[in-house]
């Protein structure tokens, strides 16, 4: 049976190849995200949702401003940061790196220039990153230091590349600090829930790190959730706070 909605939505334009440059997330869209969740798996955080780094990019930080809204904007970016942290504590990543991987994790897309493949925006938000991260971190009250600040634009340069196509320097960088460049790429991945087609949502065969079976539920939740709250007027860092107390409250019930 065909979907029903309305020709406008994105998961329609989607279907028919007439996505926009820039892409909001609409109800029914969402609708159709939500009725075609992963199937459930025991497990979770075991945290606190005040436990949790959520660290949400400014809305001033993005290159273009309409891109701050959409698909990979705020939220983006922010749920990313939540994802990337759960991956930190599963790898046991120390303070310094999880900071780092999840600053990354945050700004990763801000330099986009629309919402298509952009194949230099990694690069470029990497350049902005490496000239701004003393403001960043002010920002995010996150303490990173010079070389790890290095490993966060290398990651960030390279969140979209194959990894064969990374340059010589990309490869000594991801050399130094593979993790980061893993989780980064595991954690954006993960994300791929708010796009519009099945076919574009996550595919761990893809990753060089295992994912806990218990993430790519939560993230899908995550999505919905957050997703949801902006659509009912919340502000982006509100529907990530409220998204994650509800997942939280969830994982707990008995």
């Amino acid at each position: 049976m065909p979907d029903r909605v309305p020709p406008s939505c994105l998961r329609a334009l989607a279907a028919a190849g007439l996505l926009s440059d820039h892409q909001v997330m609409d109800a029914p869209t969402l609708d159709w995200i939500a009725a075609n969740a992963p199937p459930a798996v025991p497990g979770g955080p075991a945290l606190a949702a005040d436990e949790i780094l959520l660290l949400v990019p400014d809305e001033t930080w993005f290159a273009e401003p309409r891109l701050a809204d959409s698909l990979h904007g705020v939220r983006h970016g922010a749920r990313t940061c939540v994802l990337a942290f759960l991956l930190a504590r599963e790898y046991r990543l120390d303070r310094q790196h999880t900071a780092a991987l999840c600053t990354a994790a945050a700004v990763h897309d801000c330099q986009r220039h629309d919402d298509r493949a952009d194949p230099d925006h990694g690069q470029r938000g990497a350049a902005w990153f490496a000239e701004h991260a003393e403001a960043v971190l002010a920002a995010f009250d996150q303490d990173v230091s010079p070389e790890l600040r290095a490993a966060a634009a290398t990651a960030i340069a390279v969140h979209n590349l194959p990894y064969d196509a990374f340059s010589p320097e990309h490869t000594a960088g991801y050399e130094r600090t593979p993790h980061l460049v893993d989780l980064l790429k595991a954690a954006d991945c993960l994300d791929r829930y708010r796009l519009p087609l099945e076919r574009w949502w996550p595919a761990p065969v893809r990753l060089r790190v295992e994912l806990p079976s218990w993430l790519g539920p939560f993230a899908h939740s995550l999505v919905v959730h957050s997703e949801r709250a902006r659509l009912d007027g919340a502000g982006h860092r509100d529907a990530l706070s409220q998204a994650l107390a509800t997942l939280i409250e969830e994982e707990t019930r008995p």
